[in-house]
C-alpha cells in the first residue's frame, strides 16, 4: 500500500510562538501514527519559490495522513500556528 504524506512549507514570523503550535502537532503526529522525515533544519532554494521552513510526515497510507490533519487534535493544534506563520500544507500520497 503507498504511504500518504502531510508536506508543509512555511514561513515561521514568530520562533517563540511557533514552539506551542510545534508541541501539539508533534503529539497530534504520533497519535496518530505519523513519523517526521523532515521537520526544519537546514535548507537551501535552489531553483522557483519556496519558504526556509519544510516539514514531511510520513503515515501508513493516505487515509492515515488525511485522518491525522483533520483530527479535532491537529485541528486544534493548528490554529495555534495563525497569525505566526505563513505556509501552505498538502496531503500526499507516495511510495
Amino acid at each position: 500500500m503507498a504511504k500518504g504524506y502531510v508536506v508543509g512549507n512555511l514561513t515561521v514570523l514568530d520562533v517563540e510562538g511557533y514552539k506551542p503550535y510545534a508541541a501539539a502537532a508533534t503529539a497530534a503526529q504520533k497519535q496518530y501514527g505519523g513519523t517526521a522525515l523532515v521537520r526544519g533544519g537546514r535548507c537551501e532554494i535552489v531553483e522557483g519559490e519556496a519558504r526556509m521552513r519544510q516539514v514531511v510526515i510520513e503515515f501508513e497510507s493516505y487515509e492515515a495522513a488525511k485522518t491525522y490533519f483533520f483530527s479535532p487534535e491537529y485541528q486544534a493544534a493548528r490554529k495555534l500556528r495563525f497569525g505566526i506563520s505563513i505556509g501552505d500544507l498538502v496531503v500526499v500520497e507516495g511510495a
